[in-house]
């Protein structure tokens, strides 16, 4: 026995909401309700939309459930984050005292370090990239140094500046070359 629909809409109203919709998968999953209603079976309404029957059915309950919006594709959830609020905080606070060579065996943090001081602390397997989400997220950036020769002479670099021209100078007036008859 097949999922009844909600009594509230008909044909006409759930084709209406089709044409009113700016989604297109949503208009389409309403237009093969809108068959059922007119007496169409799932089957016929599965080939309308392009799918299997239980799909139809999933579609049959999520309308009754939440009504035309319920036809919409919702952001999937994804997985869980590794990290809890404990994590982060301690997170925090190594940052924000920084490392200790003789302990932590650097002398600045970078990420792969961070994910196995997570490891080694908390037992707790974190990727590169979703811990540098997480540092983003806390409000941390990724600062570097600018690179600096190790022999590099204070005012060498004003002997090598050159003194050009300025590029752009005031144009002198033309004189028209076509002159009028």
């Amino acid at each position: 026995m097949p999922i009844p629909l909600r009594a509230d809409f008909d044909a006409r109203m759930m084709r209406a909401a089709a044409k009113r919709s700016k989604d297109g998968p949503q208009a389409r999953r309403l237009l093969a309700l809108a068959a059922i209603y007119d007496g169409a079976t799932r089957a016929e309404a599965a080939e309308i939309g392009g799918v299997t029957r239980q799909i139809v059915r999933d579609w049959v309950v999520k309308f009754n459930a939440d009504g035309p919006d319920g036809l919409i594709d919702r952001k999937q959830p994804g997985q869980p984050s590794r990290l809890n609020d404990t994590h982060r905080a301690a997170l925090v606070v190594i940052l924000d005292s920084g490392p200790i060579p003789a302990i932590h065996g650097v002398v600045r943090w970078r990420i792969v370090d961070l994910c196995q001081w997570l490891f080694e602390e908390f037992r707790v397997i974190v990727a590169k990239q979703t811990l540098s989400r997480e540092l983003r997220a806390l409000g941390y950036r990724k600062l570097s140094a600018r690179p600096r020769h190790h022999a590099r002479v204070e005012g060498a670099i004003e002997e090598y500046k050159k003194n050009s021209p300025r590029a752009w100078r005031k144009s002198r007036v033309k004189r028209a070359s076509i002159q009028p008859q």
